[in-house]
């Protein structure tokens, strides 16, 4: 292990994504990046053990359904190699049960799709058991709010440009040039 993964710098906030959906984790880790994190990206479990091994992330995010694999396996992994790590497990299939073993086996806290990046710091900074959940003090500009929606309507559409555009209210166009503007490589 690396002297900067087993001292990282105090100060530093360094957020572990596990998400099999690309494009979003390309989106959350940019959004997150204009937040002053480090970010890094796993599609599975077998990647995020490799990313640990180099690497010792403060906060992590992890996707409950990824591929194949279950994200709760994920969580457990991430809290056996670090037990102070707070882990938010975000999930379009939202179950009391599943809410249950995520907080069991690690998590800090549990999400339903679609969760933004205030949501996500806004549930790294709660405490068990805590009544008063701050508002967040950073709020969400419109451009950020408009490219989760037009995100959110391309995953639902199976990124099929013109049934999303359909769905927004705008001509295919216009959805076109904006998403060549924050085109994600």
């Amino acid at each position: 292990m690396s002297e900067s993964a087993s001292h990282p710098n105090e100060n530093e906030r360094l957020l572990l994504i596990v998400e099999d959906d690309a494009a979003f984790a390309r989106t959350l880790k940019r959004s997150f990046e204009r937040r002053d994190w480090r970010v890094i990206l796993a599609t599975s479990l077998e990647e995020a053990r490799e990313l640990l091994r180099t690497h010792a992330p403060t906060n992590a995010v992890v996707d409950l359904k990824l591929g194949t694999e279950s994200g709760l396996a994920v969580v457990q992994a991430l809290h056996q190699h670090d037990a102070d790590m707070l882990i938010v497990v975000l999930t379009g299939f939202a179950s009391i049960a599943t809410a249950v073993e995520a907080i069991k086996l690690g998590a800090s806290n549990y999400l339903v799709k679609p969760s933004n990046t205030d949501d996500i710091e806004t549930a790294f900074s709660r405490t068990p058991g805590e009544v008063d959940v701050p508002v967040a003090a950073r709020p969400t500009s419109i451009k950020t709010l408009e490219w989760e929606r037009i995100h959110e309507t391309l995953a639902e559409t199976g990124f099929n440009i013109s049934e999303t555009a359909r769905r927004l209210g705008m001509h295919r166009r216009t959805l076109a040039r904006k998403l060549g503007k924050r085109f994600v490589p």
